[in-house]
């Protein structure tokens, strides 16, 4: 096993579980996660962050994707523990393999910022929605302010290499509106406990606008 591939599935997938399990973070997917309705689609899904958030009598199936295989066990492990039907493959945003209008309710959390093609992924999440479906995100991203965004800049060559290709200065709702969502904040926001430069939280839901 090279070195890049031991980093990526030992040491890469405890850094994710650190910083994706955080009490702070914890308490903004309650704000999404239980909204999610009827066929539920979510990305980025390794690990199981969301499992225990969702109202399982409002779901009538999940599925979701990662590229992680060292995150999938986690995931179908949890989904397993809140019981109900999953079909948890690997996969990327870029190519989801599922029908168009296969889903009510896609779930989005910490995941647009690793991804290859933003633009690509965000395509691929209002094909598979059914029309007037719903998108619940919740991404870090680009900060608003002068200050943080330049540090940004400077840190994302770095951090992307240490991080699984995790960018800091992606927009977040400029891109869901730009990719043919109708866009409803609930919030955003820096995080207390992070440098501003990694702290811009954004989250809400995002409906499907057209066929």
């Amino acid at each position: 096993m090279s070195l890049g591939n031991w980093y990526e599935e030992t040491v890469l997938p405890k850094l994710i579980g650190f910083g994706c399990g955080s009490d702070e973070v914890t308490e903004l997917r309650r704000e999404v996660v239980p909204l999610a309705q009827g066929k539920v689609f979510e990305i980025g899904c390794g690990g199981g962050f969301n499992q225990a958030l969702y109202r399982k009598d409002a779901i009538t199936q999940f599925a979701g994707i990662d590229p992680n295989a060292s995150l999938l066990d986690a995931a179908r492990q949890r989904a397993q523990e809140q019981g109900g039907e999953a079909e948890i493959r690997q996969g990327v945003g870029e190519a989801i393999p599922f029908a168009d209008g296969s889903f009510d309710t896609v779930v989005c959390t910490y995941t647009l910022c690793s991804v290859n093609s933003q633009q690509q992924v965000l395509s691929e999440l209002r094909r598979i929605l059914k029309p007037g479906g719903r998108l619940l995100y919740l991404e870090h991203g680009k900060a608003p302010d002068p200050g943080p965004a330049k540090w940004q800049k400077r840190i994302e060559p770095v951090w992307k290499k240490v991080m699984g290709n995790c960018h800091l200065a992606r927009e977040v709702g400029g891109a869901i509106r730009h990719a043919g969502f109708e866009v409803e904040p609930i919030g955003q926001k820096y995080f207390e406990k992070a440098p501003r430069w990694a702290g811009w939280m954004e989250w809400g839901v995002a409906r499907k606008v057209g066929p």
